[in-house]
C-alpha cells in the first residue's frame, strides 16, 4: 500500500464510519431475522454464503479506493429542515435516496449479472443503514454535524462522530448483543414499519435530525445524560433499518 492509499484508509477509519461497524452489522443482523425463505436463499447465493452483517460495512471499506469515488455522496442527503426531500435541490452526484433507488433497480433487473447484483446488494445493506442515521439526513451548512464541535466524555469530538459511532461503541455491546437489545415490537407494528415507502423513511429521519440539531448546543460537553436522552433513538433507528432492509429484500426476492 502506498502512502496516499494509507492516508486515505486512515481517514476512512477515523472519520467515515456512518453507524460505525457495530451499528451497520446490527442492521444486517436484524434484517436476517426477518428474511423470507426465498429472500434468504437469494441473498446466500449472491453473497456466496456471507451474511448481511458481514458485508454491511462494504460501502465504507471501498471508500479507501479512488476507483469508487463516484459513490462517496451516496451515503447521505442534505436539505433544509423546513423542506421535504422531493422539493429540495438534488445533488447531481447522487445521494442516499438516489443510491437506494439505483440498488433496488439493479437487484430487480433480470438482465444484470450476479457480480453486479452482489455489489449493489452490499451497497443496499449499508445505505439502508445510512438513511436511518440522523446525521446522514441532515442539512448542508454544517456537513451533517461534522462542523458542530462538542466534547464526548471530556474529549474533543463533533456531533457527527458522536452519532456515527461513539454512542454505540461506548455502550460496549457486540453487534449480536445489541441486535438482541433492540425494542420489542408486535407483528402489527413490524408490518406497519415495513409497509412505509422510502420517502417516508427519509422524512422520518430528517425530522429526528432536526430534533437533535435543536437540542444539542455547540461546544457542549456530552456524556451520560446525552446518551440516556438519545440512545433509545439510536436503537430504534437501527431496528427500523433492519426491518426495512428485510422488507426490501423480501419484496425483491419473492
Amino acid at each position: 500500500m502506498n502512502f496516499l492509499s494509507f492516508i486515505s484508509l486512515l481517514s476512512l477509519l477515523l472519520f467515515s464510519n456512518d453507524w460505525g461497524q457495530t451499528g451497520h452489522r446490527v442492521v444486517g443482523e436484524v434484517a436476517t431475522y426477518h428474511l423470507s425463505d426465498s429472500a434468504r436463499q437469494a441473498v446466500e447465493e449472491l453473497l456466496d454464503g456471507a451474511s448481511l452483517a458481514s458485508v454491511s460495512n462494504y460501502a465504507d471499506w471501498i471508500r479507501s479506493d479512488r476507483n469508487y469515488d463516484k459513490y462517496r455522496t451516496w451515503h447521505y442527503v442534505n436539505y433544509p429542515f423546513d423542506q421535504e426531500y422531493e422539493a429540495s435541490e438534488k445533488n447531481p452526484d447522487g445521494d442516499v435516496v438516489q443510491a437506494l433507488r439505483k440498488c433496488i433497480a439493479v437487484l430487480d433487473d433480470p438482465k444484470e449479472t450476479k457480480a453486479s447484483k452482489a455489489f449493489y446488494l452490499k451497497l443496499l445493506v449499508h445505505f439502508i443503514g445510512d438513511i436511518h442515521q440522523p446525521m446522514h439526513v441532515w442539512r448542508m451548512e454544517d456537513r451533517g454535524g461534522n462542523e458542530i464541535r462538542v466534547k464526548w466524555f471530556g474529549k474533543s469530538s463533533n456531533l457527527h462522530r458522536v452519532w456515527d459511532s461513539q454512542m454505540i461503541d461506548d455502550f460496549q455491546m457486540s453487534f449480536t448483543e445489541l441486535a438482541n437489545d433492540l425494542p420489542e415490537l408486535s407483528q402489527a407494528e413490524i408490518e406497519e414499519i415495513q409497509g412505509q415507502p422510502l420517502l417516508d423513511w427519509v422524512e422520518e429521519t430528517h425530522a429526528k435530525a432536526q430534533d437533535i440539531f435543536e437540542n444539542t448546543t455547540p461546544n457542549s460537553s456530552l456524556g451520560y445524560f446525552y446518551r440516556y436522552q438519545y440512545f433509545d433513538m439510536v436503537k430504534k433507528q437501527l431496528c427500523l433499518a433492519g426491518l426495512r432492509l428485510a422488507a426490501t429484500l423480501n419484496e425483491l426476492f419473492k
